[in-house]
């Protein structure tokens, strides 16, 4: 008897232990989230035996962020050590055919533009400059002999080569005057307005003078008044020829669709520096172009869409046999290409690709067929995918929304994943944050619409928890198992709020009829959708209290909160980040604009009705729901007009509302002290409404 009361008092005092242990566990706070190390893109060596990938460790003064690459050996043999240590960040790297040598471009110490840099791995030391470029380089890649490097840059409108390129680029800089004159489009692109340059593909001979020199200049292509590299460039194994996308129709992109062919032109580096002809388009008008990239063998395969005018087009892969035209392999899988590769042979391809909130693995012979998915990511999403050319070694980033991504290796046969690191892995466990749960629910009309559920720390099924529904940017996008730091989950769930992510119609990843959905309708189906899946969920799960209730989101989502905040007032409050005020504001003063009346069906002038029935602004005889606003000064893709116009409408109607105007963000929240202060107030903003 006594040994069983020992034994009973033994699992007690263990159960005890075992409670204080999970209760160490704490909920995600703004400090750790910035805390994590953010790693980067991988990329294998041609012989398959290394890695390469930047990791950043990002800080609230921005002057002490830290960029690095590191290595791992792709057998996951050692641990990742770091290959750089500069203060500026590197990137873009790319090794050399010999897999010995690492390029990659970074901003050093008394360089005016980032420059292209060497690093020899075999022989260790440290990294040479190899380019003096008056404009930032960008994506270097060598040759298949090793003696060159080709990489983009930017050329000023009137220059002829690098020596004038550097003439005009000082001249601009020394310019008192700070006007800008335009007389084409777009003008603008993001953050940043638009120079008179274009950009231009330039090489340097490692063993000669070290001068760059551009492949396109001098030439009628580059010459051209619409033209624009638009989606990267390759190298042609056997002989000196590089491939690239670009469009001739640029400066028509405020009245038409432009699309992107593919070129080629062949070149003699080291003898003469001679261009031998003039580029040659080898695309036909059918195929929109992007990424091309030579596998073994010399099979050119792309990046590639379909060239009808749309709001959307999936992302498919695109290969061409010798002398052949390009043929779509990917078209039996109804999902958007991401990042892909070559299998070692160059007989297959390994490709990314959204499903469902997820992101998985799949694999194609490069002639075509059936699509077969390699590694199912079940939780999680798979990105950035990387093959090694002379080796069946895989590697990609992986991570979920309670993991932070890491480098990981794929088995080429079963798709079984290896971590290579695991910088966040401690601090990830430390964390109480529940993994997301996921349900599809029918809508009006039948539609299915997938979700998650983000739940708050120490959640208690037994309790009532508030709706926060936050709605995604996009629209082509869909809400992903991962690490978000601009909308983090687990962060908007605290401290009490269960928080809804709904994929309505217009979202990725349910092929591209669910994605076109849209068109004529851009944001009353889809808040249909949102209301339609919050029903679902409160009717699901009986923890959450369905008379608090509020929704929110940034961009798209900006623009469906704008609507709500007109159509419907079951939300107890509101939050817009980047959204549009009227379609025809956003229309005119967006940095792309032609797409917007493909959605309506044509320019506001022509349909003024349809265009004003789906602007938020045209409601505001209807607003009443409290609504916090918020808008960087330098976003130009939502510029700020309309947020202020949204929030003159809220005062004029003396419905209670606040305004975050950031003046050095653009269309997100990026800096530390900034995004700590925004998550403030949006907490603070639910908390007053919802508690």
């Amino acid at each position: 008897m006594r040994r069983v009361q020992v034994s009973l008092a033994l699992v007690v005092v263990l159960a005890a232990g075992l409670g204080l242990r999970a209760q160490t566990r704490a909920p995600l706070t703004h400090e750790t989230l910035w805390s994590f190390k953010r790693v980067g893109a991988p990329t294998v060596s041609p012989d398959g035996r290394w890695v390469v990938f930047p990791v950043s460790e990002v800080s609230y003064d921005p002057a002490q962020d830290v960029s690095d690459l590191w290595i791992v050996p792709a057998d996951g043999s050692a641990a990742p050590r770091r290959l750089t240590s500069n203060k500026a960040g590197e990137a873009g790297p790319a090794w050399s055919p010999d897999s010995k040598k690492l390029a990659f471009t970074a901003r050093r110490d008394g360089d005016e533009a980032a420059q292209v840099y060497v690093l020899d791995i075999s022989a260790g030391g440290d990294a040479q400059r190899i380019t003096n470029a008056p404009t930032a380089a960008s994506t270097p890649k060598w040759s298949p002999d090793g003696k060159t490097i080709a990489f983009q840059a930017a050329m000023w409108n009137g220059a002829t080569d690098e020596e004038s390129n550097r003439k005009i680029a000082g001249e601009r800089r020394a310019t008192k005057s700070r006007v800008r004159i335009y007389d084409s489009f777009p003008i603008r692109n993001f953050d940043v307005w638009n120079e008179d340059t274009k950009a231009h593909i330039w090489y340097v001979d490692l063993a000669g003078d070290k001068k760059s020199r551009s492949i396109l200049a001098g030439t009628k292509l580059a010459a051209g008044r619409g033209f624009a590299l638009t989606g990267g460039f390759a190298w042609m194994g056997k002989d000196n020829v590089i491939v690239f996308s670009a469009t001739e129709k640029q400066d028509g992109s405020a009245r038409d669709y432009v699309t992107s062919q593919l070129f080629q032109v062949f070149f003699r580096p080291g003898e003469g520096h001679y261009v031998s002809t003039e580029p040659a388009r080898i695309s036909p008008d059918a195929v929109d172009t992007a990424s091309p990239e030579f596998g073994p063998g010399d099979r050119l395969c792309l990046t590639a869409s379909k060239s009808t005018p749309a709001i959307y087009q999936l992302n498919q892969i695109a290969c061409y046999a010798p002398r052949q035209t390009a043929e779509f392999v990917t078209t039996s899988l109804d999902r958007s290409v991401g990042s892909w590769g070559f299998s070692s042979d160059g007989s297959s391809l390994y490709f990314t690709a959204e499903d469902s909130g997820h992101e998985h693995i799949y694999t194609v012979s490069t002639a075509g067929g059936q699509v077969r998915k390699l590694a199912n990511a079940t939780e999680g999403v798979f990105t950035n995918l990387s093959s090694a050319r002379n080796a069946a070694v895989l590697v990609a980033n992986w991570g979920s929304a309670v993991s932070p991504a890491e480098v990981v290796r794929i088995d080429p046969a079963t798709g079984a994943k290896t971590f290579l690191t695991s910088f966040n892995k401690a601090a990830a466990a430390a964390i109480d944050w529940p993994p997301l749960r996921e349900f599809t629910s029918t809508g009006r009309n039948g539609r299915q619409i997938h979700s998650f559920l983000a739940l708050p720390p120490n959640f208690d099924p037994s309790r009532k928890y508030p709706l926060f529904v936050l709605i995604h940017g996009g629209h082509a996008n869909m809400w992903r198992d991962e690490i978000t730091y601009r909308w983090n989950y687990h962060m908007l769930a605290q401290p009490n709020f269960v928080v809804l992510l709904s994929d309505y119609r217009g979202s990725t990843g349910y092929g591209e009829k669910f994605t076109l959905d849209i068109l004529g309708d851009p944001l009353a189906g889809p808040a249909d959708d949102i209301n339609d899946a919050a029903d679902a969920a409160i009717k699901q799960f009986p923890f959450i209290d369905a008379t608090r209730q509020c929704a929110g989101g940034a961009s798209y989502g900006g623009h469906l909160a704008n609507w709500l905040e007109g159509t419907t007032t079951r939300y107890k409050c509101l939050i817009s980040h980047a959204g549009l005020a009227t379609l025809d504001m956003q229309w005119g003063t967006s940095d792309g604009i032609y797409h917007r009346e493909l959605m309506m069906g044509g320019p506001f002038w022509a349909k003024p009705d349809v265009w004003n029935a789906q602007s938020p602004l045209a409601k505001a005889a209807n607003f009443k729901t409290p609504m916090l606003l918020s808008v960087g000064d330098l976003d130009y893709r939502v510029p700020h007009g309309n947020t202020l116009a949204m929030y003159s409408a809220l005062q004029r109607m003396n419905v209670p509302s606040k305004l975050l105007f950031w003046p050095d963000e653009n269309h997100w929240i990026l800096k530390g002290e900034n995004s700590r202060v925004f998550y403030r107030e949006v907490r603070a903003w639910l908390e007053k409404y919802l508690k």
